[in-house]
């Protein structure tokens, strides 16, 4: 995950906390509510960021292949 990655990841983060902090959000459904909005402010501001610098921010960098998965997976069995 590169830094622009995280950057975004953890302003989704941020605003979801603010949103349901500040609506009392309780319960699953109003949680759920404050994260999609929370994501949505998240996803706003790196649409934009893309559009003025007319590159990406997600990478395929943080993708593992199959193989990679099946072997992390076996692993974590192991332990």
């Amino acid at each position: 995950m590169n830094d622009l990655e995280l950057i975004f990841t953890m302003l989704g983060e941020a605003s979801t906390t603010r949103i349901a902090r500040d609506k009392d959000a309780q319960g699953f459904i109003e949680n759920k509510e404050a994260a999609k909005k929370g994501g949505i402010v998240a996803g706003v501001a790196r649409k934009e960021l893309e559009q003025q610098s007319v590159r990406k921010v997600s990478t395929p960098d943080n993708f593992l292949s199959e193989s990679e998965k099946k072997k992390k997976l076996e692993d974590k069995r192991k332990k």
